[in-house]
């Protein structure tokens, strides 16, 4: 299975491909798009939209994992982010490629097994499950690759349980 990750952002939106199979992963690709504060926001959204399709068709992606919006930090910062989300859910679903969501405590905890593990954490576990020689920058680029590693590891513990 090969999985495109995004940690959805209006500035940066953070991508990462990710392949898993027989247990094992491999990164395929990160990084991130960046959109100008400058430009109007519907420009911006679509950027990020369509650049997301793009990658998914270069890269062969079968599935789409991508952290849910949370509130408890800042409405504010989290309205834009939701504007991302639909369109980008709106983008997946017309290529007919499913898309996941999963809260933060749930990526944390798949990829550290905490779930109040801090961003370095995440981001040493990313470098390790990986077997990465760093850890992946920029920061959202790093998020995205625990979205699939996250998605990994629950779809391949449904399959175990079948």
């Amino acid at each position: 299975m090969r999985v495109l990750g995004v940690d959805p952002g209006l500035a940066d939106t953070g991508w990462g491909v990710v392949e898993f199979e027989g247990g094992h992963y491999r990164p395929v690709s990160f990084g991130t798009i960046s959109t100008s504060p400058r430009e109007d926001i519907q420009k911006r959204v679509y950027t990020i939209a369509t650049d997301l399709g793009t990658l998914l068709e270069k890269y062969g992606c079968t599935a789409v994992s991508m952290e849910d919006i949370f509130f408890a930090k800042n409405i504010t910062s989290a309205i834009p982010v939701a504007k991302v989300i639909g369109a980008v859910l709106f983008r997946f679903s017309e290529l007919g490629v499913p898309v996941y969501l999963y809260s933060p405590l749930e990526i944390k905890m798949a990829v550290t097994g905490m779930g109040r593990a801090d961003k370095n954490q995440v981001q040493e576990m990313v470098k390790v499950i990986l077997k990465l020689k760093s850890i992946p920058r920029p920061d959202h680029a790093a998020d995205a690759l625990a979205d699939c590693i996250c998605h990994c590891t629950h779809k391949g513990l449904k399959e175990k349980l079948k």
